[in-house]
This record gives structure tokens, sequence and C-alpha cells, in this order.
């Protein structure tokens, strides 16, 4: 048995805490004004109608309404009003 420890050993055990990225709302789901609804690295998905992008790319809701996910060329995510939800047109 070595009764030194070696190079390697002492060499690792770090790492850095998860980020915990990725959707917290999904499709459908109602939310209020401010609440986050991803959080991203750069931008996968792309801010729609009523929707905010924070200086990390985080995607958040800037009205109270429905939360609905679109895919046209890129992945958008809008929050459609509960204004426009009670009275549609």
């Amino acid at each position: 048995m070595a009764h030194k420890k070696g190079q390697g050993s002492t060499r690792n055990g770090r790492d850095s805490h998860s980020k915990r990225l990725g959707v917290k709302v999904g499709n459908g789901q109602l939310v209020k004004a401010g609440s986050i609804l991803i959080r991203q690295r750069g931008t996968k998905w792309h801010a729609g109608p009523n929707v905010g992008r924070g200086n990390d790319d985080t995607l958040f809701a800037l009205a109270d309404g429905i939360v609905a996910f679109r895919k046209t060329d890129k992945t958008r995510i809008s929050v459609q009003a509960e204004a426009e939800v009670n009275n549609p047109l």
C-alpha cells in the first residue's frame, strides 16, 4: 500500500455548483408578472409578447396570463395576458 498520495488524487476534488438552468413554467400554465419562465445561457428560447429578457438571458413574464410556447424559425415564449384570455375578440 502506498504511503504517499501520489500526484493524481491531490489535484482532484473540485466541482462547480449546478446552476439550475432550464424551463421553470410549462405551456398553458398561469403566471404572474415578474415570474421567471426560463433560466438559460444564451438565447435557446426567445422572448415573445409580454415576456422580458434579463441580463443573464433569463426570460420572465411582463404581465399576468397564460404561458404559450410557439415554434416558428425560433422557439418563442409568450404570455397571453389575462385580459385577452377573459375577453377574446
